[in-house]
């Protein structure tokens, strides 16, 4: 069945900066002839949810999920998140700690931090490789290194920035790992949609979320009141810093090195046994 153009897509992306400044444009119907939108938001860890369950026409989600969607879902080539020097950290409490063996409190079990962390480990860690993984809400990770519940400690976005404040120590950069091991931008966040649209609509979604990246790359101002409004009292400068981070060449076409970044991950996470392999058309598009 393919999609009446007169109902709106259901779409759910994160109220993050880089979401809201790679949608405002065609949120708001200043892209013409783009398929009307009906927005939610939802974190990244109930979007995943939500495409497992099916729900939603388009949804943003980690890429550690694909293996598990693609058979509803197609990988668009644009809209979503790959960066360099953005990836996860391991922090312990002592510098230099040896892990093997050891207890690791992680944020998520799907996500890219997780997979780039497993083939970290499993590079670095010989013998007997890790202790028990485990999963605690992201913001109870670092008090929970630094009062000796857990060993160690997988952290992502802000927490580069003030893991010092914890008296923690970096034992580890995943995504300087992930860059020297491959030369590939690390995988963070991609755009699905259901492929019941039909190979029409898939297109015409994919023109409009590129028109809406280069409107809001054009004109920055525009987007601001819609970024902002959902930032949840984010510095501006900050909101800022993070668009920079995340909306890039990637953002507007995944291209060679995305798709190849998006391919290697998900095959080494599958010979590692962490998501299921990937079929040799899985990531086609449409």
């Amino acid at each position: 069945m393919t999609h009446t153009t007169a109902e709106p897509l259901q779409i759910a992306y994160s109220p993050c900066p880089n979401d809201t400044f790679v949608f405002d444009a065609l949120a708001h119907g200043r892209v013409p002839g783009a398929p009307a939108l009906d927005v939610t938001f939802a974190d990244i860890d109930v979007t995943n949810g939500m495409a497992e369950r099916g729900e939603f026409d388009v949804l943003k989600v980690s890429y550690a999920v694909l293996p598990y969607v693609l058979d509803e879902y197609a990988l668009l080539p644009c809209g979503g998140a790959l960066g360099r020097g953005c990836g996860p950290l391991v922090l312990t409490r002592e510098p230099d700690a040896d892990l093997r063996g050891r207890t690791v409190a992680v944020p998520s079990e799907k996500s890219t931090a997780y997979l780039l962390f497993r083939l970290w480990a499993a590079n670095t860690l010989p013998g007997d490789g890790l202790g028990e993984i485990v999963v605690m809400p992201f913001h109870e990770i670092m008090p929970a290194v630094r009062d000796g519940k857990v060993h160690a400690g997988l952290v992502i976005h802000e927490a580069r920035f003030t893991y010092q404040n914890y008296g923690l120590h970096k034992l580890a950069d995943m995504g300087e790992h992930w860059e020297h091991t491959t030369g590939l931008p690390i995988p963070l966040g991609a755009i699905v949609a259901k492929r019941s649209l039909g190979a029409r609509t898939l297109t015409r979604l994919a023109d409009s979320i590129r028109t809406s990246v280069r409107a809001a790359w054009d004109d920055p101002e525009a987007s601001r009141p819609y970024v902002m409004a959902h930032a949840q009292e984010m510095d501006p400068a900050v909101a800022d810093q993070h668009i920079g981070l995340y909306v890039n060449e990637f953002t507007a076409a995944l291209g060679e090195d995305g798709y190849a970044a998006v391919r290697g991950l998900l095959t080494r996470a599958a010979a590692e046994g962490l998501v299921p392999p990937l079929g040799p058309d899985a990531l086609a598009f449409p």
